[in-house]
């Protein structure tokens, strides 16, 4: 059963159309990927779904209902979590108040549950959990900004860009935290510009080019498609 349907959804700025007309499917308990280069649309397509930017037109269908036109916080209790690029972390609270502000619309029971669960995925951040969030590496930003998102309870969580400016062995912790909550039922849409890492991880794959969706379908298969191996993968034909 699909969890997100995405229909015909364009985003613009000004007289710019960053988005022509995607359509997107994430079924429940399923890891999808979005590739494509600097600038093809991909951050602009997850904060429309997240409700960061308006939709100019289309359809967010999530859980069964018509999210088009509600809020941010709405979208974000009725159980989408976006994890920015960039990592967005309240750089001057400490990471128990960053996990905090991510179970707003929780009670204080389940929060604490959840908080639990967090620092069972991410060790390092009971670790520094008095820590100014601004003092801490790159990495662990990248974990506190998915720590903060899960504290919401999320049943769909979209990553963007995850991997970005961080060395090999924070990737390479990040890439098992987000399998490691996948399998454990959270569906994710996951942007990545480390395409092979990307592929390697989901199920199904979005190529994106241009505001457009030019290519869907098996992530793996991907990996041996001539077009996905010359663009993205860096592999001459």
């Amino acid at each position: 059963m699909s969890l997100l349907e995405i229909n015909a959804l364009e985003v613009r700025y000004g007289g710019i159309q960053a988005v022509k007309g995607v359509d997107l499917v994430v079924d429940r308990g399923e890891l999808i990927c979005l590739i494509g280069a600097n600038g093809a649309g991909k951050s602009s397509t997850l904060r429309a779904i997240s409700g960061l930017v308006p939709a100019a037109r289309g359809g967010v269908r999530y859980a069964g209902r018509d999210l088009s036109r509600a809020r941010a916080f709405e979208r974000a209790r009725a159980g989408l979590a976006l994890v920015p690029e960039g990592r967005g972390v309240f750089a001057q609270l400490t990471v128990d108040e960053n996990l905090s502000m991510g179970a707003y619309s929780r009670r204080a029971a389940e929060a604490e549950q959840v908080r639990r669960r967090v620092f069972g995925l991410f060790p390092r951040l009971n670790e520094r959990r008095r820590q100014i969030a601004g003092t801490l590496s790159g990495g662990e930003q990248q974990m506190l900004a998915i720590g903060r998102a899960l504290m919401s309870g999320p049943e769909l969580l979209l990553l963007d860009e995850p991997s970005m400016g961080l060395a090999p062995l924070a990737v390479q912790r990040i890439f098992e935290v987000i399998r490691a909550i996948n399998a454990e039922g959270v569906s994710i849409l996951l942007v990545e510009q480390n395409a092979r890492v990307a592929l390697g991880l989901a199920s199904r794959a979005y190529v994106m080019e241009s505001g457009r969706i030019v290519l869907s379908g098996d992530a793996r298969a991907m990996l041996d498609n001539p077009r996905v191996k010359e663009a993205y993968l860096g592999e001459a034909l």
